[in-house]
């Protein structure tokens, strides 16, 4: 009588085990206002990110947000067809970084301590307000290496 229980649970916790979702790894992408080089590259990472059904996401953050994202990211962004309705800068907290997997920033500091998230800096980028191609492309390139070395489980 105790076989029949028996097996239909371990029938259940194998396929909870091999069914269950695991939550995305986040990288966070972190500039001063929040309003171009982050979002920019957030959009790039989650863009290369979905193409190849990779378990991360992004989000963006900036360390003195502005209200708005700049006028050249939203026209560039929505010139290659990705989707930023309701994006907007918001100001980086200690728990964003602590949750990440990976914290990449340009040319600002954040707290790290006491944090497991990695970190890589990005300083020196061009602005996307004066040379949006230029960025763009060093951005993608950056967000392809990124992507390269990130472990794929």
């Amino acid at each position: 009588m105790l076989k029949q229980p028996f097996i239909s649970l371990i029938f259940a916790s194998i396929f909870f085990c091999c069914n269950q979702q695991t939550a995305s790894k986040e990288i966070v992408f972190i500039c001063p206002h929040g309003a171009a080089r982050s979002p920019i590259a957030a959009a790039y990472f989650n863009k290369m990110a979905t193409e190849q059904q990779l378990n991360y996401h992004a989000t963006f953050k900036g360390t003195e947000p502005g209200k708005t994202l700049s006028t050249r990211t939203v026209e560039g962004l929505t010139d290659e067809g990705i989707d930023i309705k309701g994006w907007k800068p918001t100001l980086v907290s200690k728990n964003d970084i602590n949750n990440a997997y990976k914290v990449i920033t340009f040319d600002c500091e954040v707290p790290m301590k006491n944090s497991s998230a990695l970190e890589e800096q990005w300083d020196g980028t061009p602005s996307p307000s004066k040379e949006y191609d230029d960025y763009t492309n060093l951005i993608k390139t950056k967000v392809k290496e990124l992507i390269e070395n990130l472990p794929k489980d």
